[in-house]
């Protein structure tokens, strides 16, 4: 029983410390600020919720859907990509329908992903694009993105000295959790090394419309050659509210599409039909829910920045998705980002994230979620106050 393979090659949930130690004070009473776990806490908008009510009332609706997700949602997608990007996507044979976009990473991976296969991920990192690679069984390797290196230096020096050569690059930009944003030239690039090296790259695309102060998050599809190269991930889950619908899509180079497609078709029978025309309403209909959801965590953003630059913490705006990545004041630095969670906890009553759980050069900084509204935020910066 303790010799599974793919559990062994696991490490213990970082985060599981201090959801731990969160529980344990609520248990005790304490009001507890919950910063940690970016999970949006916004409505799903009316409109939407009531085409799923409609939906579901209608029994034709309750078997099995299509794995690749029903035709009409896969228009609806490539419609949006038309209108947002300029990216012509063919619904039939570029585009399918994921269970989230966890879901859609993870089974791509393991699609197209083999023993020893050599894999590219930036670090820090949202867990399930390392661990992906892992469960799959390729073979790890992470490239530093942290301010005063270049990436592309670093994934030039890492691609010379590995072997075999990779097969695999996965990001996601805007950031998460470094909140890090990037122009279209960047994705050039990553088209230009992608053919040089001949390897696979999925972008995930989680924050596409999480973005503020002017900034507009490009799609790595907009990149001359993409598709010839790799493919994207998009959820409704951000810019819809929408994260336990579990919606998303892949869209782009057609084999690495088949093969996610192919192994699906063992693996699932795709997401139930009402939560699927829900989310044709969703992406046909009026978008202006998703400026207003924007606006929310734009405010929230500066709410909370603006209120640890008071009490003497100073963290730059990110420019995109729905986080703060705060670097640990100087006096707290040596003790690296989980016992400074635990502090946090204890002294002030928030709970964040601790770098260290998104990879080794994360551990000078900690990840504020944006999931509770602007009242709770300043409530929070109250509580850290004390920490000065």
């Amino acid at each position: 029983m303790e010799d599974f393979h793919r559990i062994k090659r696991l490490p213990p949930y970082v985060f599981s410390i201090v959801d731990d130690l969160k529980m344990k004070a609520r248990r005790r009473g304490d009001d507890i600020i919950d910063l940690g776990m970016g999970n949006p806490d916004l409505p799903t908008p009316p409109h939407i919720v009531e085409k799923l009510i409609e939906a579901v009332k209608n029994p034709r609706n309750h078997r099995y859907s299509a794995s690749r997700g029903i035709s009409k949602l896969r228009a609806a997608i490539v419609a949006l990509y038309q209108r947002s990007y300029g990216v012509e996507i063919n619904p039939d044979t570029e585009a399918i329908v994921t269970i989230g976009a966890k879901e859609g990473l993870s089974h791509l991976a393991l699609a197209t992903i083999g023993p020893g296969d050599v894999v590219f991920v930036p670090t820090p990192a949202y867990p399930i694009h390392p661990y992906s690679v892992i469960i799959a069984g390729g073979d790890l390797r992470t490239i530093p993105l942290i301010k005063g290196r270049d990436f592309f230096e670093d994934l030039q020096t890492a691609a010379r000295q590995t072997w075999p050569q990779p097969k695999m690059l996965i990001i996601s930009f805007p950031h998460n959790p470094t909140t890090w944003v990037v122009d279209l030239n960047f994705f050039e690039k990553v088209v230009e090394f992608a053919r040089a090296h001949d390897l696979m790259v999925v972008h995930d695309l989680a924050y596409a419309d999480l973005v503020f102060d002017g900034y507009r998050a490009p799609s790595f599809l907009q990149a001359p050659g993409a598709k010839e190269v790799g493919v994207e991930f998009f959820t409704l889950s951000k810019s819809y509210s929408m994260p336990g619908w579990r919606v998303a899509f892949a869209l782009g180079n057609r084999k690495m599409i088949s093969a996610l497609a192919r192994l699906k078709s063992y693996m699932d029978y795709g997401i139930f039909q009402p939560i699927q025309i829900a989310a044709i309403i969703a992406l046909n209909e009026d978008q202006s829910c998703v400026a207003e959801i924007q606006d929310i965590y734009q405010e929230r953003r500066d709410t909370l920045i603006d209120g640890l630059m008071r009490v003497g913490w100073k963290i730059e705006k990110p420019k995109g998705t729905m986080f703060v990545w705060g670097e640990i004041p100087d006096k707290f630095k040596e003790m690296g980002s989980l016992e400074f969670s635990k502090i946090v906890l204890q002294v002030a009553k928030v709970a964040v994230s601790p770098g260290i759980g998104f990879g080794e050069y994360g551990d000078d900084h900690v990840r504020f979620a944006l999931v509770e509204n602007t009242h709770r935020i300043k409530q929070a910066v109250k509580g850290i106050k004390q920490l000065f």
